[in-house]
């Protein structure tokens, strides 16, 4: 039954897994919400691998790698990472998460120094590794103020702007890292951009103004789908085995 579970981990309440949901649903997974930061315990690990589960797949967050000085469930959460990564686990991180997997892997996550936000729909480019996974240039929904270094031993699949150049990455055969926002639904971008908190961030360096980022979804949000439904079935396959060509 595990081989047919995949654990999502979020960070708020409304988190919402969207599109990365359906697509995993779409090949046969059962998919589960558990909230660290509302007080859900994390699964078990059992030889470095979350029990009872396929895969595990970490979303964004408001909080930030750093948080973890003064947050229990953040740290217990990076250290849940880490250990599946050193394991060899099937691991997708999104925004945070791959924060969060960078940060476990030695690299340093930073804030930019000039303020700089990624809010919004930006162009991002595949490297000579990532064309398998990526198109040469795509264009996904972002919303982030930190970035990471590229941890040793990685590769690099996609790049970004000068801001935030590194956006997509892999580590051993089956744990992978996007900067950006493959869940976005127009509903939590909505949600996102009206918000006490994210409204005000429109103003920033580096944010789209909510306008441009509504008439830009109907753009650029089927070929972001597009790309996540053949991103998970090249990462994990369906859950009977029979990988789609």
């Amino acid at each position: 039954m595990g081989q047919h579970r995949i654990i999502f981990i979020t960070h708020s309440e409304p988190a919402d897994p969207g599109p990365v949901a359906e697509a995993l649903q779409a090949l046969g997974y059962d998919t589960e919400i558990c909230c660290p930061f509302l007080g859900d315990s994390l699964p078990r690990l059992e030889a470095g691998r979350p029990k009872g589960y396929a895969a595990s797949v970490v979303f964004g967050g408001a909080q930030m790698v750093g948080d973890a000085v003064e947050m229990d469930f953040l740290a217990a959460e990076l250290d849940w990472v880490g250990e599946q990564l050193e394991n060899g686990a099937p691991f997708f991180g999104i925004c945070l998460g791959a924060q969060m997997m960078a940060h476990a892997l030695g690299a340093k996550v930073w804030e930019h120094p000039d303020g700089m936000r990624e809010i919004g729909y930006h162009e991002i480019n595949a490297t000579a590794a990532g064309r398998e996974l990526f198109p040469e240039s795509f264009t996904a929904y972002q919303w982030h103020r930190e970035g990471f270094d590229l941890p040793e031993g990685t590769e690099l699949l996609a790049t970004g702007g000068e801001a935030f150049y590194n956006q997509a990455f892999r580590y051993g055969e089956n744990a992978y890292g996007v900067q950006f926002h493959p869940e976005m639904y127009p509903k939590t971008m909505e949600r996102w951009i009206t918000s006490e908190a994210g409204g005000p961030q429109l103003s920033l360096p580096g944010a789209q103004m909510a306008a441009e980022q509504r008439a830009l979804a109907p753009v650029h949000n089927p070929v972001m789908r597009r790309w996540l439904d053949g991103f998970v079935n090249a990462w994990i396959g369906p859950a009977n085995g029979d990988r789609q060509a």
